[in-house]
């Protein structure tokens, strides 16, 4: 357990705190293995490269990815104070979020669950 005044352990905790910017979307309606073929091919570009891939992928999760991305960009020069030319895609994950159940009717008066997955998706970037 820490030591020290309330305060210090505050201002030691956000000392430390990740000040690169960054978007998170959380319960997006795509499974985590979909939305990673499109971050697996965004990671580690250049922003412009990166949009210009989210444009043209025919991937539904690449919409989604798309403006998360331009959230980040928008966050870096607008809190962070970064030009946008130097930004690169340094990190972007997808978590597992909850999982909605559904019924669907079957024969001889089964049941057979669908599941319809989510996930929290994360764009960090930062400048070259």
């Amino acid at each position: 357990m820490a030591k020290g005044h309330r305060s210090q352990i505050k201002r030691e905790r956000n000392a430390n705190k990740d000040t690169r910017p960054s978007a998170k979307l959380s319960y997006a309606r795509v499974s985590v293995q979909k939305a990673c073929f499109v971050l697996d091919a965004i990671r580690g570009k250049d922003v412009r490269t990166a949009l210009g891939i989210l444009t043209y992928n025919p991937r539904y999760a690449s919409s989604i990815i798309k403006k998360l991305l331009e959230s980040a960009i928008a966050n870096a020069e607008n809190n962070n104070g970064m030009n946008a030319d130097n930004l690169y895609i340094e990190e972007c994950y997808a978590n597992k979020g909850p999982t909605m159940k559904r019924i669907r009717p079957r024969a001889q008066g089964r049941a057979y669950r669908i599941e319809k997955r989510m996930s929290h998706i994360t764009v960090v970037l930062n400048e070259r």
